[in-house]
């Protein structure tokens, strides 16, 4: 595990809502626990959304690639580590990893944030408290390789869902929670592929906030057997809102 004093751990249940009709956990479900890690990692290190509030920034997600190796099952234990993994110009790194009790690997993350002006919606500069935090951020060795590359994008649809940003798909940020962009992307993949098949890549980037009461698309591509391109995006004005690329095994 990374040399660094900003690691977070912290065990967690599958539940039963956590889980699909093959009984095992739900790709948006993992994503939701490592976004509570998160959170409670810039808690621990003053770093959250109500530390920074008063300089009016929050962060925001901006880019994540899940790979994940198995999905645990219902009641089974699971344990998450998380940390700050450096700054890229005015991007920070944060990666995760999941895995048993026992220490078996289940899942790794690499992602990309931003800082946001609360007040414009447009992204802001790092302030020197935020960029102190490099001294303590492990070395690069130890970290997850950075994402690079673009996305695939989606060309055609193929397959396709609507849906309406309600109250409580908000999070405490006023915009469509960045794990319900996971969950309704993959609601048009074929039932065939999601009963009989596992996730084993994600990679998604986020383009735009969705808003309350935003009418929205979720459009998939079947590139290739079991790979996929996806988007969301608002028919009101043709703003997409984020792509994403899966693989299925």
């Amino acid at each position: 595990m990374v040399d660094t004093d900003l690691l977070y751990t912290q065990d967690y249940l599958v539940r039963a809502y956590e889980i699909d009709a093959q009984q095992r956990m739900t790709v948006p479900a993992l994503s939701r626990l490592m976004q509570e890690a998160a959170l409670q990692n810039v808690i621990q290190i003053g770093m959250s959304y109500w530390d920074l509030e008063p300089h009016h920034i929050s962060w925001v997600l901006t880019r994540q690639q899940i790979e994940v190796k198995r999905l645990p099952g219902l009641n089974e234990p699971i344990r998450i580590h998380t940390y700050p993994a450096g700054f890229l110009r005015a991007f920070a790194l944060r990666d995760f990893w999941v895995e048993t009790q026992d220490g078996e690997p289940l899942a790794q993350s690499a992602s990309t944030w931003l800082l946001m002006d609360t007040r414009t919606r447009r992204m802001a500069n790092p302030p020197d408290f935020v960029l102190a935090f490099n001294e303590r951020m492990p070395p690069r060795e130890q970290c997850l390789p950075r994402i690079s590359g673009q996305l695939k994008k989606l060309e055609a649809t193929d397959y396709q869902e609507d849906h309406t940003v309600h109250w409580h798909d908000l999070d405490f940020n006023q915009h469509l929670n960045n794990t319900l962009y996971i969950q309704w992307m993959l609601d048009p993949v074929p039932a065939a592929v999601l009963a009989e098949r596992q996730l084993t890549f994600l990679d998604i980037e986020y383009r735009a906030e969705g808003q309350l009461a935003d009418a929205l698309q979720s459009e998939v591509q079947e590139i290739e057997a079991c790979v996929y391109c996806h988007r969301i995006f608002r028919p009101a004005d043709g703003k997409v809102l984020a792509n994403a690329f899966t693989r299925w095994q």
